[in-house]
């Protein structure tokens, strides 16, 4: 086929993905669109005579032309829908693009796929969930998929930079530019182990309308979507109700009540959207799937023989909470002054076995 007609399709007005794919159907290329009669066009489901008289494919042909030219010009690759590469559990859906531009290496169709989203404005909180449950995912041999936004978004793609996974980030702009741009020394790695990726020619802009349709490629690429932390409004459960429609499982992190980025995840729970997640391990769990023996997990960290016995008590207490604790909770829960748990955490912080977070939390390093 064509790379030229390909890319023409997706410019000619008033056609439709979901139309684009009936006239593939119907006339067995995309080539064939630009050369058929218009009687022969009349005859397919959907086009009608004001869609003839609007065709602009003259137009679009050479639109297409000067994307081409950047397409080769920028090494960027065009799976279009009838490629065998492209994502098979995204062609199932069906208002999915009828082509993708790819940067990278991905192979888009990995045995296993998790889409992970969340809020812009993560937490201390939130960005711990998302190291554990991508460290737990590394033991599965999965990609990643997420937006490439400020927050949970780049939280997770810098995990799986961090451990060797693949990761591809979904845009809501062209290929010729990035936003948010302090994200680009993160987008540059991932073209080593994953890639970028968007249904959008070079010049577009990322206009806020862009970003649901982005999501529900985000949602249509997995197996399953993970919110991790949102609010009531936002990105995140637009992408998991889209995931809701496509029949996908979609699941969550449960968080305070009264916490703004936790609302969003309660209501996935209290509404029966999402399944809820206490453990990264519910996850694979929940999948049926089985971990791959030739995946060395990551390492742990091991408890330092030199912790005092109050040390130690500090150090699991805080463990076993598996969230930032903060200094009031530490003192009932272990039974310290609150000028000897100072001490010790203070100690322990400076040997780097504990993390102090804003609002006098602290984490496990």
């Amino acid at each position: 086929m064509s790379v030229l007609h390909q890319v023409a399709l997706t410019y000619v007005k008033n056609v439709s993905h979901v139309l684009s794919k009936s006239l593939i159907l119907s006339l067995g290329s995309a080539e064939r669109i630009f050369t058929v009669s218009k009687s022969r066009l009349l005859e397919i489901p959907g086009i009608g005579i004001k869609t003839i008289e609007q065709l602009n494919l003259d137009d679009a042909l050479r639109k297409a032309e000067e994307e081409v030219k950047f397409i080769e010009k920028n090494n960027i690759d065009v799976i279009f829908y009838t490629d065998p590469r492209y994502p098979k559990r995204l062609k199932l859906c069906n208002d999915s693009p009828i082509l993708l531009y790819s940067k990278g290496n991905a192979d888009l169709n990995n045995q296993r796929v998790i889409s992970i989203v969340g809020t812009r404005n993560a937490t201390e909180y939130g960005k711990h969930l998302c190291k554990e449950l991508i460290e737990e995912l590394q033991q599965y041999n999965v990609l990643i998929i997420s937006g490439l936004a400020l927050g949970i978004d780049v939280a997770a793609h810098k995990e799986c930079l961090r451990l060797d996974m693949p990761t591809v980030g979904v845009l809501g702009h062209g290929l010729d530019r990035l936003y948010p741009g302090q994200n680009r020394a993160t987008a540059e790695k991932m073209l080593e182990n994953g890639g970028l990726l968007s249904e959008y020619p070079s010049g577009t802009i990322p206009d806020r309308e862009n970003f649901p349709e982005r999501n529900r490629i985000v949602a249509g690429m997995a197996d399953a979507t993970v919110v991790i932390e949102a609010s009531v409004k936002g990105g995140a459960l637009i992408t998991a109700e889209i995931a809701n429609s496509y029949n996908r499982d979609v699941y969550t992190f449960p968080g305070r009540i009264g916490d703004e980025f936790s609302e969003g995840c309660n209501f996935l729970v209290r509404h029966n959207k999402a399944a809820l997640l206490t453990n990264p391990a519910d996850l694979a769990y929940s999948l049926g799937w089985e971990k791959d023996e030739n995946i060395k997990a990551v390492q742990q960290f091991t408890l330092p023989i030199d912790l005092t016995r109050d040390e130690q008590i500090i150090f699991d207490t805080i463990k076993d909470h598996k969230a930032p604790l903060a200094i009031d909770d530490l003192t009932i829960k272990t039974n310290m002054t609150m000028s000897t748990l100072a001490m010790n955490l203070l100690n322990m912080e400076m040997q780097g076995y504990i993390r102090s977070l804003p609002g006098k939390t602290y984490l496990i390093s």
